[in-house]
């Protein structure tokens, strides 16, 4: 019987608290230990030790750490445990700027260690599906990649704005389920809440391929939405992340005999599918592929550098919004990949970009 890989955590907040209850129950994996300089607020240790900073948690033999402090603290953490040669998953965003995630990114190919990034919405049941059938060309020609992501604003969030704290997942789904890279971003941004930088932001992209896409991204809102739809030349997809829903809107065929309904039309409504896909919870997917990556298996995570490409990304949606002008995103090293059919596409490193 094989030995269970020894994972600690460290930030026991409203993210960690998350990241502990799958990490209590994960196959082939032991809980070890956790820090947090607060103690264990929400009482998610379940009986094992607590202690207060990382230097702490390294005593106890780690396999592999998770890493969910705030933004500011990453790069601090994430140093620690590539020097002490502990493989870490770390919560996105990856790093509060490009450089520190480059950083990160060096440090932890340095020590010949996998990390990964907490991009949790590739591991949504409904964008898996969206993107598979993208590869597969249900959609044909590609015209538009549009997302929104709005709600009330979480009051664990108190050292990014939205651009670097939701965003991002945006940025990263749009070039995840493409394969293609943003090449050119437009934005807006407005902050009214009073707490911290920017709180809402509209976004207008442009993919290498010319596809457009478009991002509406705030905590201003009392409806929480996650939808991202993906429209072409045979209709459009609509992936729901808060359901884990995936719709299929074809282009019709049949002919419109009734002229004042074709007017307002550019397209025929089609038939209507909503898939039936399996639905697993996004964050066990998420910890199964680290802990299988450790393991040595072929399995997608988010590497640091395609963490750190959307870093960059989001670098350029601020820019854009501070000039008013448009931004091209600084690939950090490595282009993103176009798809196989089918299949996950993981960059590869290029080291001679470095």
């Amino acid at each position: 019987m094989n030995t269970p890989l020894r994972a600690g955590l460290i930030g026991l907040g409203m993210m960690g608290r998350h990241h502990a209850r799958i990490l209590g129950q994960l196959p082939g994996v032991q809980f070890v230990a956790a820090a947090d300089a607060s103690g264990d607020r929400h009482h998610v240790a379940r009986g094992i030790p607590v202690v207060a900073n990382v230097e702490q948690l390294l005593a106890h033999r780690l396999d592999y750490c998770v890493v969910a402090v705030p933004t500011a603290d990453h790069a601090e953490v994430g140093f620690a445990l590539a020097a002490a040669g502990v493989p870490a998953l770390i919560e996105k965003p990856l790093a509060p700027d490009l450089a520190t995630a480059r950083a990160l990114a060096v440090a932890f190919d340095a020590a010949g260690l996998i990390a990964a990034v907490g991009h949790t919405e590739r591991y949504n049941p409904a964008l898996h599906a969206l993107r598979t059938r993208l590869a597969d060309g249900a959609l044909g020609t590609l015209y538009q990649i549009s997302t929104r992501r709005q709600g009330p604003y979480p009051p664990r969030v108190r050292d990014v704005g939205v651009v670097l704290d939701l965003a991002t997942h945006d940025l990263d789904i749009t070039t995840w389920v493409t394969g293609i890279p943003l090449v050119s971003l437009a934005a807006r941004t407005v902050a009214r809440s009073g707490r911290i930088a920017e709180d809402l932001v509209v976004i207008l992209g442009e993919l290498s391929d010319g596809t457009l896409t478009s991002h509406l991204v705030n905590w201003l809102s009392p409806l929480k939405e996650r939808v991202t739809i993906a429209t072409g030349a045979n209709g459009c997809l609509a992936a729901d992340t808060v359901h884990g829903d995936l719709t299929f809107y074809a282009n019709g065929s049949a002919r419109t005999e009734w002229a004042a309904a074709e007017v307002f039309r550019g397209v025929t409504e089609g038939d209507i599918t909503r898939y039936a896909i399996p639905k697993r919870e996004p964050l066990l997917g998420e910890h199964e592929a680290f802990r299988d990556a450790i393991l040595g298996k072929d399995t997608p995570i988010v590497t640091l550098w395609q963490a750190a490409a959307t870093i960059a990304a989001a670098e350029a949606v601020l820019t854009s919004a501070t000039t008013g002008g448009t931004a091209a995103p600084e690939l950090p090293r490595i282009p993103l990949p176009r798809l196989e059919p089918g299949g996950y596409a993981l960059a590869t490193p290029d080291p001679s970009s470095r």
